[in-house]
C-alpha cells in the first residue's frame, strides 16, 4: 500500500509561518537544530534567550557554531549564523527565562519552543506559557535519548500532567549523564516538526502525545499523553495561576543556577 503524503504548505500558509513570531530558550544543541529547521520551513521572525557562552566542547551538537565562536556569547553568534543561513531575524535576549521575565517574554508568541536543559526552566516555561495563553514545545536530550511534548495555548494535557514538580533530587542532564550530539539534532527536529504543526503545516494534532527517541535501538515512538483532572496547572482545581517567586514556587529561581550545556 502506497502512504499519501500530506500537501506541500500553500502560499497562505508560508506567509503564515513568516510572519510568526517564534520564542525559543536556549540556543545550543536542541535550539541550533530546531531553529534551523524552522528557518528553512520559512520562519523569519526569532526572538531568543540565552546567556551562554560558546565553548569547544560543545560543538559536536551545537551545530551553528564553528571553532572561530569559541568564547563568543552564544546569543549572538547564534543570530549570525540563523541570519546568513536563512535571513531571519533575531531579537537577541541576553538572559535565561526568569520569574520576572518569562510572562513578558512570552505574551505574543505565537509558539514557544523549549530548549533548556533543567527542569526549574521547563516548568517556569510551562507555567507562564500556559498562564499567557500561548502553545508551547519542550524539547529534551539526555544519553541516547530525546523526548518532545507539546501544549496548547492555555489547553490540557500539560508538562505537568506528566510530570507534576520539580524533581526532589538531582535529576540527570547532559553535563553529569552526557549526550550524544545526534540525539540532540533529532530532539530539535521534532520541536520544529511540532512548532510547524501548531503555526498550521499539518492537520494532524501536536496535542496530547509525547513522542520519544532511543537512539541505541534507533526507535521512535509516540505514546499518548492524558489530561490529569487533578494537575496543578490544567486541571478542573488549578493552584497555579501566576508566577510567584516565592514559596511554593521558590524553586523556580534554579533557573539562575543551571548548568549551561545546552541552553
Amino acid at each position: 500500500m502506497v502512504s499519501t503524503l500530506p500537501p506541500l504548505p500553500r502560499p497562505p500558509l508560508v506567509a503564515r509561518i513568516a510572519e510568526a513570531r517564534i520564542v525559543l530558550v536556549g540556543a545550543g544543541g536542541i535550539g541550533a537544530p530546531a531553529a534551523l529547521a524552522l528557518s528553512h520551513a520559512g520562519a523569519k521572525h526569532f526572538v531568543v534567550l540565552d546567556d551562554d557562552h560558546v565553548e569547544a566542547s560543545n560543538l559536536h551538537r551545537q551545530i551553528l557554531f564553528s571553532d572561530e565562536d569559541v568564547g563568543r556569547a552564544k546569543l549572538y553568534a547564534f543570530a549570525e549564523a540563523l541570519g546568513v543561513g536563512g535571513g531571519a531575524k533575531v531579537e537577541a535576549v541576553p538572559s535565561r527565562a526568569l520569574p520576572e521575565n518569562v510572562l513578558e517574554v512570552l505574551r505574543g508568541a505565537d509558539v514557544v519552543v523549549d530548549a533548556t536543559d533543567n527542569f526549574a526552566s521547563r516548568f517556569l516555561l510551562a507555567d507562564a506559557a500556559h498562564i499567557v495563553g500561548v502553545p508551547i514545545v519542550h524539547a529534551a536530550a539526555v544519553r541516547w535519548n530525546a523526548t518532545v511534548v507539546a501544549s496548547a495555548a492555555g489547553g490540557k494535557p500539560c508538562y505537568r500532567c506528566l510530570f507534576e514538580d520539580l524533581p526532589t533530587g538531582d535529576a540527570p542532564d547532559c553535563a553529569t549523564a552526557g549526550v550524544l550530539g545526534p540525539i540532540c539534532g533529532v530532539a530539535g527536529a521534532l520541536a520544529a516538526e511540532l512548532a510547524l504543526r501548531i503555526l498550521g503545516a499539518s492537520t494532524l494534532s501536536p496535542y496530547g502525545f509525547i513522542y520519544t527517541f532511543d537512539g541505541r535501538r534507533d526507535l521512535l515512538r509516540t505514546v499518548p499523553l492524558k489530561p490529569r483532572s487533578d494537575c496543578a496547572l490544567c486541571g478542573s482545581a488549578p493552584s497555579i495561576r501566576a508566577i510567584d517567586p516565592s514559596p511554593p514556587h521558590s524553586r523556580w529561581t534554579d533557573t539562575r543556577t543551571h548548568n549551561k550545556c545546552l541552553n
